[in-house]
């Protein structure tokens, strides 16, 4: 996945938005009998989307963001004020990134939206991925029904360009605008699409699991999170969720093993806290045997 996606992405874990708790420990587990485990064979690398043409503004602009996104912010500002057409486009791409970086996302989506309207209508790769952009911006706000508007046209912009590599993690970012708005069997749709495109993309592996687990399709779940492992194993959020299932499916001790490894892999971070949360409500094993 490039930066220019990671950081929008990195703001929210799986069907979250800024603001709003982790799901708690689910109620519904006791009672449920162990699932088999199903083995994911190794995934493909996902191809790779066809290139943008960066101008040498644009790429010092990506730079300075990395080190500096404030000074990257002032210098997209007034960039933008004095530019048209394309060049206006790539800087409202560096403003909306900044703006990002800064966590200042009504100012990131309104950035993506005007180097949008800078755009020729049949600019369809640089539409494709601005409609992205401002649509994760517009999820990490919480606005999840005009999230889904721009990602729909930054999907249709990308099947335009012929670019199935995007529009796949368009769909990807469809699904986490769609549960929002309770419409499961779509986002359950546009992940599988994701999945087939992408067969090597742990995120989308990760939210199918979540999905499934959530419509009580554990199997799904399980399958789907222990592609999401192989594919990437040191992940908390994977970790996370790959505990949860497990204590659905009666395996307490498996889900003690994998929240207990995102706290060893992640000391401090958020899914960590989580993790511990989880793990506390569960209590002591050797008390609870005593």
């Amino acid at each position: 996945m490039s930066l220019i996606f990671a950081v929008l992405l990195a703001q929210v874990g799986p069907f979250a938005t800024p603001g709003q708790p982790r799901d708690p420990l689910p109620p519904e587990l006791q009672d449920r009998k162990a699932r088999p485990a199903v083995t994911a064979p190794p995934a493909p690398p996902p191809p790779a989307p066809p290139a943008v043409t960066q101008s040498d503004d644009l790429r010092q602009c990506l730079a300075d963001l990395r080190t500096d996104p404030l000074a990257a912010l002032e210098k997209a500002s007034s960039w933008m004020e004095k530019s048209e057409g394309v060049t206006r486009a790539e800087a409202g791409q560096c403003l909306g990134l900044a703006n990002s970086r800064l966590e200042r996302f009504d100012e990131a989506q309104a950035a993506f939206e005007q180097a949008l309207e800078a755009l020729p209508t049949d600019d369809h790769a640089r539409r494709a991925r601005l409609g992205a952009l401002a649509g994760n911006a517009a999820l990490a706000r919480g606005d999840a029904a005009q999230a889904l508007a721009l990602l729909d046209a930054g999907q249709f912009a990308a099947q335009a360009e012929g670019n199935s590599g995007l529009a796949a993690l368009i769909q990807i970012d469809r699904a986490r605008a769609l549960v929002p708005q309770g419409r499961q069997d779509e986002a359950a749709a546009a992940l599988a699409v994701a999945r087939e495109a992408l067969p090597g993309n742990a995120q989308a592996w990760l939210l199918s699991a979540t999905l499934s687990r959530r419509m009580d399709k554990l199997a799904d779940a399980q399958a789907q999170i222990e592609r999401a492992a192989a594919l990437q194993p040191v992940d908390p959020e994977i970790g996370l969720e790959a505990g949860v299932i497990a204590m659905l499916a009666g395996r307490e001790d498996a889900a003690r093993k994998s929240w207990q490894s995102v706290v060893d892999a992640a000391p401090g971070s958020d899914a960590a806290k989580t993790a511990q949360g989880y793990l506390a409500q569960l209590g002591n094993p050797a008390e609870e045997g005593a």
